[in-house]
């Protein structure tokens, strides 16, 4: 029986980093898993940006509830859930990507969860270190075949323990670096990869 695991931010939904880039003018917000590799030196560039700006989660919240899911991303997920067992398996927060998931039809999420005090965001507390490969590794031990897809750097140790990892539409210096990684740049393409290699137990 096969399981699929998703990124969400790339793959299902705009970033919302990058809604916050546009919301407040400051372009460092635009940096994500796909700029650079470190994500706790990622994070911890973002909530300083936050406290500096004096940003509140119900300013954050107000935009992503704005947000809308790719084109046919709700649709791929339908077809998902009619012919596998799926998750999200995302480096995003349960605080900031509900709306998202909710508009998805609330699909199962796996990700990280933010300290909030007084309507500001003081820090981060990650699920585990390494958490998507030790997804994929956990469903893998309990006999699944694990197909995954993703599109940053943060992705690549899921996409290499799975047993099909597949880049959507991965930026080309990504896609150049880890060749070795199959990549489609549309829900339909993966679709047909799924379906394939579902053939061929």
């Amino acid at each position: 029986m096969e399981y699929v695991c998703l990124d969400l931010e790339g793959v299902l939904v705009p970033e919302i980093w990058s809604e916050i880039a546009s919301f407040t003018g400051e372009d460092k917000f635009n940096l994500t898993t796909q700029d650079v590799r470190d994500y706790s030196e990622l994070m911890d560039m973002r909530i300083e940006l936050i406290h500096d700006l004096n940003i509140s989660i119900e300013d954050i919240n107000q935009l992503v509830r704005k947000m809308e899911p790719f084109s046919g991303a709700k649709e791929f997920l339908d077809w998902l859930r009619g012919n596998y067992q799926m998750t999200i398996v995302s480096d995003s927060f349960y605080q900031l990507a509900w709306p998202l998931i909710q508009k998805l039809g609330t699909p199962p999420i796996i990700c990280h969860r933010l300290e909030i005090a007084e309507n500001k965001i003081r820090g981060y507390h990650l699920r585990q270190k390494d958490n998507k490969r030790k997804v994929v590794k956990a469903l893998q031990g309990l006999k699944f075949r694990v197909f995954a897809s993703g599109d940053s750097y943060n992705d690549i140790q899921m996409l290499r323990q799975a047993d099909l990892g597949v880049f959507f539409q991965a930026p080309p210096h990504i896609r150049e670096e880890f060749n070795d990684i199959s990549g489609v740049e549309s829900h339909k393409e993966l679709q047909n990869i799924f379906s394939k290699a579902s053939e061929f137990v």
